[in-house]
């Protein structure tokens, strides 16, 4: 873990007459007055981890802890149990966005912690109870800088990212339906991630195309049952259903160009009836990943006439549908990237801010983004020699604490930052950059 004294001495020294200096000074104080409450709060939050539409008390206490800090523009219930607040400045200025989401995954905690989830069966395994966290720290921050701030904050906090159950809407899209960018509709919107990758102390980010598209598939297999003494009587589905497994590999292996990135998986395979019959029907159900819209588009095609082909070539039938709920590529707009780094590396120093390669994981987040520019960038939150460096979604996810610290200062930095450079020219909304992908 790289403290934070290590990277203020890593830092080129300023001024003591500039202004950014001097906020960030401010800014660090008060991140080290509340560093154990940060904790004390992640560690809350991960011990009562809630699935997604089920975020009940941890909306609640978002909500009361907003309203403890002095917020009195705080709306609830948006999107089940979303949660927004608005910080307006004391002074003339832009409105921006910044999201956190708060649900927790249906995974076992392994973790032999004092902050173990008390709720079996569930964790945050993502470090959701982090984001929350970091942007309640944000927000308490800011509020208590809000008559010297130009412009307004709208602070986001989000349930379902992870999916809403079968049969119910959730996350980004009902809580941009149910009104989370109107009065007042913000011109940009930051968030972050954790990244067990990267060491506590450090941030990555990736311009463009940072994070992929997904969809969910599923793929129904129809055969003919039969005796299993007697397969000649029978299409078998499960036979069937193999061979369309082992083709869609070629998806990505030779059909689609080797410079772009997809992904084609077949998470979960349900079929047959018994062991000794000739299996009527198969479910398989996936996912599909690109960076690129064209590729997603490929992806369908080459899927559809496999399916399609190997089902009639056995005498079967297959159906392929997909999910209405995918996830969009989580673009950050190169603009915006690049007038964000200067900021984030004088808070940080230069060599804590990392480029990082484009990931296939997958947010919706991007929902946000097709609306207006937004930047997403990763938290480290690894520490090598504690042992903390399991990946997302995994029994033993864990996260630095440390980073909560440098969660809070850089994102306050950054939502000041823009502000105090877009303030004088708030009447017009920055654009989306051109090239798209």
């Amino acid at each position: 873990m790289v403290s934070l004294a290590a990277v203020a001495a890593d830092k080129k020294s300023s001024s003591p007459a500039d202004p950014v200096a001097a906020r960030d000074q401010k800014i660090s104080a008060a991140v080290e007055a509340m560093r154990d409450r940060l904790v004390a709060q992640r560690r809350d939050f991960h011990m009562h981890p809630e699935l997604s539409n089920r975020e009940v008390r941890t909306s609640g206490i978002v909500a009361e802890r907003l309203r403890a800090i002095g917020f009195t523009e705080v709306r609830t219930g948006i999107a089940r149990y979303g949660v927004l607040a608005v910080l307006r400045g004391g002074k003339p200025g832009p409105v921006i966005a910044v999201r956190a989401d708060m649900d927790a995954l249906p995974i076992q905690e392994v973790n032999d912690v004092p902050y173990k989830s008390l709720t079996p069966g569930v964790k945050h395994a993502c470090g959701h109870d982090l984001h929350t966290t970091v942007e309640l720290g944000v927000a308490e921050i800011l509020w208590s800088m809000r008559e010297q701030i130009p412009g307004t904050i709208v602070f986001l906090f989000q349930p379902a990212e992870e999916s809403a159950p079968e049969g119910e809407e959730g996350g980004a899209t009902l809580m941009l339906k149910e009104g989370a960018f109107k009065d007042p509709k913000p011109e940009v919107i930051f968030g972050l991630h954790t990244y067990p990758q990267l060491e506590a102390g450090y941030l990555g980010y990736t311009p463009g195309s940072a994070l992929a598209s997904s969809e969910r598939f599923l793929v129904k297999v129809r055969g003919k049952q039969a005796h299993g003494s007697q397969p000649q009587d029978g299409i078998d589905a499960v036979e069937v259903s193999a061979q369309i497994i082992n083709s869609l590999q070629t998806v990505v292996s030779r059909r689609i160009r080797a410079l772009d990135a997809a992904v084609v998986t077949v998470g979960k395979i349900n079929g047959g009836v018994r062991f000794n019959v000739i299996a009527p029907e198969v479910e398989m159900d996936g996912t599909v990943r690109s960076l690129k819209e064209d590729v997603r588009l490929q992806v369908h095609k080459y899927m559809q006439e496999i399916i399609e082909g190997v089902a009639k070539a056995n005498g079967a039938t297959a159906q392929l549908t997909w999910g209405d709920k995918p996830n969009l590529v989580t673009y950050n707009d190169p603009k915006l990237v690049e007038e964000t780094l200067p900021i984030m590396r004088k808070v940080l120093g230069e060599a804590y801010v990392i480029h990082t390669d484009p990931s296939m994981g997958a947010e919706d987040f991007s929902w946000y983004q097709k609306e207006i520019p937004g930047f997403y960038y990763f938290l480290g939150v690894g520490n090598k020699a504690r042992g903390i460096t399991a990946g997302w979604h995994t029994p033993d996810f864990d996260v630095d604490e440390k980073s909560l610290e440098v969660g809070v200062r850089v994102m306050s930095n950054v939502l000041l930052d823009y502000l105090d450079r877009h303030s004088q020219s708030s009447a017009a909304p920055m654009p989306h950059s051109k090239k798209k992908p």
